[in-house]
């Protein structure tokens, strides 16, 4: 059994749609759909989860909210109308939008319950799209499926004994088709994941079921080995194992959110990342193990960055001697809560990596203030504007000279490394440095690395 998840780009119009269909007919064993809301049709356009966000916001602020209301509804019947679908799909999603707007939900509640529309709607239309090819297809919301969350501050999260329920989805005859993104607590309360849920969604009905391979259709052949806007035709990769698909994730690559395969992963469930328009392509292999390529000392598979971040930095002498300094010093960050990415240190200063949205700039003077008083340091200040690059390769501990071709190649491009990481599980190497140099540096490095 395979499990197939489909993007915004596969669903974003009719022909698209028309697409997945064929998709899903050429392949038997495709017996689990999980779907996107519709994404855009050309650069100017709007995502339709951007559409009903924007929709929820208004109608809550009685704000002009018709415009959008009726963008919508017209996005949906082009789709329905050009499948040569009956119109009773459309009643059905006028009425389950209505039924929304007509609810004494909470204002969060009525946001998500907008937000997840998209994807419900792709489920019901492609399902019914897929009987009008004699495929026997049946939309399953979330609820019914075992997708049952609980909150928590960093999000939500699956039920651990929900697996049970998804696993009994094994003895369903024909095609599944559910919506991605929104699952529902023990309490019935809609709930959706982050952005890009839908892969989470993905992932947990693979593992939930077991399936063989859980194939992610976008709209690219493979994962490329470096991000193709900066770097014309880089090198396509083939074959990457799970940790490198999150470090790469994490530091930027947009095919995945850094935390959406992870319920895959847990169990092991190999990854195909395919192009819907393209299905023939073989696509990117995500394994659990694979040997590293040490050919010439090259472990590297990808190379990737994101903005966004600043440094807190502080310094006192003999730091390293102060029992507790670490823990007091990350207890201000908790006490006001903020989470930090990396943490490299010396003997009397270290330096901690967090993103823009974690420490306003308002909130600065502030997280000073009491490193100072409560710490008694020398220096803090914060070092703003960075960029974070991740040089990524299973083996790199056996890979003589990364190191010495990584900052060779950012000397050559003219960028100032302001620090330098290495994870404990050696399969990164982050070296942080100022945004304006970002595209410079990854030229840099594909030319020492890739070519």
């Amino acid at each position: 059994m395979k499990v197939a998840k489909f993007g915004g780009s596969s669903l974003a119009d009719a022909n698209q749609f028309r697409k997945v269909g064929n998709i899903i007919k050429d392949d038997q064993k495709r017996k689990f759909v999980v779907v996107s809301a519709p994404g855009k049709r050309h650069d100017q356009d709007y995502k339709m989860t951007d559409l009903l966000i924007d929709f929820a916001e208004a109608f809550i602020e009685k704000d002009k909210y018709k415009s959008y209301y009726i963008t919508i509804l017209d996005r949906f019947t082009k789709i329905v109308q050009e499948l040569e679908l009956a119109e009773t799909i459309l009643t059905e999603i006028e009425d389950h939008i209505q039924g929304i707007m007509q609810s004494d939900l909470p204002d969060e509640q009525m946001i998500n319950s907008f937000k997840a529309v998209g994807e419900d709607c792709s489920a019901k239309i492609l399902s019914a799209y897929l009987q009008s090819l004699g495929i026997k297809a049946t939309y399953m919301n979330p609820k019914d499926a075992g997708i049952i969350l609980e909150n928590d501050p960093t999000g939500a999260h699956l039920v651990q004994n929900s697996y049970q329920s998804i696993y009994k989805l094994r003895d369903h005859d024909g095609v599944i088709v559910i919506p991605g993104f929104f699952g529902y607590t023990k309490e019935g309360e809609l709930t959706t994941f982050s952005r890009g849920g839908s892969d989470i969604t993905g992932a947990i009905i693979a593992a939930g079921v077991q399936a063989e391979l859980y194939e992610n259709f976008t709209d690219v052949d493979s994962v490329f080995s470096v991000n193709p806007s900066i770097v014309k035709n880089p090198k396509e990769i083939d074959v990457l194992t799970y940790r490198e698909m999150r470090e790469l994730s994490y530091a930027g690559f947009s095919v995945f959110h850094d935390e959406a395969l992870i319920p895959a992963f847990q169990e092991k469930i190999p990854v195909c990342v395919k192009n819907t328009n393209n299905p023939s392509a073989d696509g990117t292999m995500i394994i659990a193990e694979r040997a590293p390529d040490t050919t010439n000392n090259n472990c590297v598979v990808g190379i990737a960055s994101n903005s966004g971040f600043k440094s807190i930095y502080v310094s006192k002498f003999l730091m390293n001697r102060e029992i507790g300094f670490g823990r007091k010093l990350f207890e201000i960050l908790e006490d006001e809560n903020i989470s930090f990415e990396h943490a490299p240190s010396g003997i009397d200063d270290m330096s901690i990596i967090v993103r823009n949205s974690q420490l306003p700039k308002e909130k600065e003077q502030f997280i000073i203030d009491r490193i100072y008083n409560e710490l008694h340091v020398d220096t803090v200040s914060i070092n703003r504007d960075l960029a974070l690059i991740m040089i990524v390769g299973e083996g790199m501990k056996e890979a003589i000279g990364t190191t010495q071709t990584a900052a060779n190649a950012l000397g050559d491009a003219k960028v100032n490394i302001e620090m330098i990481n290495q994870g404990s599980s050696e399969v990164s190497m982050m070296f942080g440095i100022k945004s304006n140099g970002v595209h410079r540096a990854i030229k840099s490095l594909y030319r020492a690395f890739f070519e």
